[in-house]
């Protein structure tokens, strides 16, 4: 797989959110200038979080038509819905719920009090994913997709040592034994995040400086799952300074 690879520094985690959250908005208009719709993944944790936050309090959102996108997830925990754990709660605090969307055109993972089987719950997904899907395909094409990279440089709910990294059959599959609680999640697969135009990796945070180091640096995927985030045109690593720390300078674009 070819693709551009950079990695964009920030000052700070505010800083990155802005920027972040500045390029969304200006990218997400020109996907909207060529196409009729988009897809855009999203995903937890609180970096990822107040890039949502951040995009909400843009004046500039008011230019994107929010109706025309459809949003997923990369992964969610497996709890009952309305838990402050959920992925898809925290998105619609900080800016789907203050947005003038489509609600068909949000596509949140079943909790565990709608489908209380994992595994019924991961095929409802699947399923739902090759719904909007174009004809002989098994999901959308994504246009962007955010990915948060934990401390051990898991993605999604991919988890170094654990077999979900190296799935490629299964197009969302069910976690059983997070390292990081809860232990019950649901996950994209690898090929799936891979198919994206565009994977955006936003990290803030000194613990993020090994798994960033070592994912720049060609780790293999089971030890590094972050290794394999790699978008069909672009990705992009947006970093704080502290997750910058072991990075290459030849890395670092100077500007975007």
């Amino acid at each position: 797989m070819t693709t551009d690879r950079r990695v964009l520094v920030h000052p700070d985690k505010d800083s990155l959110a802005g920027a972040v959250a500045a390029r969304f908005i200006t990218k997400i208009i020109d996907i909207l200038d060529e196409n009729d719709e988009a897809h855009v993944v999203l995903s937890g944790g609180s970096v990822n979080t107040a890039v949502l936050a951040a995009i909400r309090n843009s004046p500039a959102q008011n230019n994107v038509d929010w109706k025309r996108i459809s949003f997923w997830w990369g992964d969610e925990r497996f709890v009952e819905a309305g838990s402050s754990d959920r992925n898809d709660g925290q998105a619609r605090e900080a800016l789907l719920d203050h947005i003038p969307l489509d609600e068909a055109k949000v596509h949140a993972f079943a909790s565990s009090d709608e489908i209380p089987d994992i595994d019924e719950a991961a095929a409802s997904y699947a399923a739902e994913l090759e719904a909007a899907a174009p004809d002989g395909q098994r999901y959308p094409r994504f246009d962007i997709m955010f990915l948060g990279v934990g401390p051990d440089g898991h993605i999604a709910s991919l988890f170094p040592g654990l077999s979900g990294i190296t799935e490629t059959e299964k197009t969302v599959i069910p976690v059983l034994n997070s390292p990081k609680p809860p232990p019950l999640r649901l996950s994209l697969t690898l090929p799936v995040i891979r198919s994206a135009d565009r994977i955006w990796l936003v990290m803030a945070g000194s613990d993020k400086a090994s798994p960033l180091g070592l994912a720049l640096a060609g780790a293999s995927i089971e030890e590094v799952p972050a290794a394999g985030a790699e978008g069909r045109k672009r990705t992009v690593f947006f970093v704080d300074q502290d997750a910058a720390a072991e990075v290459p300078e030849n890395l670092i674009a100077p500007s975007y």
